[in-house]
């Protein structure tokens, strides 16, 4: 409990820091320098304003120099951070899986929160995870132990890129040469392409990580997750156009922690 209760403090700070990630990289600013500040009234946050959770409370969700609102995207980044962390340890203990896959959720967690408002995933989540994802999986060994390279793990990381990538691009490039070339439909709201490239590059990184079988199963599962969300949005803003990162990180999750019971699952009810 008492390391548990550790992991999940350092997953608040990381949350933190997640979140000058979430502000910044739409802007390409850089992450590390100035220091934090108010995006409202730019004054300099001190330490004792920055404290994960508990600076929130006390200043009533404001900042205390202009009195704005701080948006609640920053403690919810913090908490969902920290809870994901604790989830990984009580999955994998202090294994190499748990660091391996814990650069990957935090690679998710800046692309769902960049996407939602933005509609954009950074290269240096999606290109910069999937280089970061296939030199750890190729790696074997580290945990408490020598360093050795092995190429079984390197092949299952390329073929999760290729896999993942091409399967989403594929997919895109099809329905798009039906929808729009074949049966000439206008296009809606501006948009020509059902998929976007940022979309194509993360689940490449996902791949990278988890391997083709579970890319895979994360491609399956994450339009199941966005159809409501979908539905919703073309009801009521006319709009057929849907941020889907958060969807694929939340399949992913899904597949990194369910995989094995999911497939199970589905096999034997398509057996009968």
């Amino acid at each position: 409990m008492i390391t548990k209760i550790i992991v999940f403090i350092f997953g608040s700070i990381v949350g933190s820091f997640l979140n000058v990630c979430i502000h910044r990289m739409p802007k390409s600013e850089s992450v590390v320098w100035p220091r934090s500040h108010c995006p409202k009234c730019q004054k300099r946050i001190p330490g004792y304003d920055n404290i994960p959770f508990i600076s929130f409370i006390l200043l009533g969700g404001k900042c205390r120099f202009c009195k704005e609102k701080i948006s609640l995207r920053y403690p919810l980044v913090e908490l969902l951070t920290a809870l994901l962390m604790v989830a990984l340890f009580d999955r994998f203990g202090l294994s190499y899986g748990f660091f391996l896959y814990m650069v990957m959720v935090w690679g998710l967690i800046i692309a769902t929160f960049v996407d939602i408002p933005h509609r954009i995933i950074p290269d240096e989540v999606s290109v910069g995870g999937m280089i970061i994802g296939f030199i750890m999986v190729s790696i074997t060994g580290f945990n408490f132990g020598p360093v050795r390279f092995s190429f079984i793990p390197m092949l299952e990381s390329l073929k999760g890129i290729i896999v993942g990538g091409g399967v989403i691009y594929l997919t895109g490039a099809i329905f798009d040469l039906v929808y729009f070339k074949l049966l000439k439909r206008p296009a809606i709201g501006g948009e020509t392409e059902s998929m976007g490239g940022g979309d194509v590059k993360l689940l490449a990184m996902i791949g990278a990580f988890m391997g083709w079988k579970l890319v895979l199963l994360t491609f399956f599962l994450a339009p199941f997750l966005g159809i409501v969300i979908g539905i919703i949005n073309l009801i009521s803003k006319k709009d057929h156009t849907i941020p889907y990162g958060p969807f694929l990180s939340i399949a992913a999750l899904l597949s990194l922690f369910w995989g094995s019971s999911i497939v199970q699952f589905i096999f034997p009810l398509a057996g009968k």
